[in-house]
């Protein structure tokens, strides 16, 4: 599922608030640069992708962490 929203915060501050709050979910890093960090499970996964701007927008495309992901949107947004 994709799901997306936009936020005032800076794009390295959305990336770590995003490893910190996956990571306590018991996920590891997969990868990770400038913009894009991702997360892979078994047979799940989390892809979080950030556009900079004054109003960053930022795109997540998720495999089973649909609930965990909303609940990140709604803390960033």
């Amino acid at each position: 599922m994709r799901y997306g929203t936009s936020t005032r915060l800076a794009p390295q501050v959305v990336l770590q608030k995003a490893e910190e709050y996956f990571g306590s979910l018991g996920l590891e890093v997969s990868s990770k640069d400038a913009t894009t960090i991702s997360w892979k499970g078994p047979q799940s996964y989390v892809t979080l992708h950030i556009y900079p701007g004054d109003e960053s927008e930022v795109d997540i495309i998720t495999r089973e962490w649909d609930s965990q992901v909303k609940k990140f949107l709604q803390r960033i947004g």
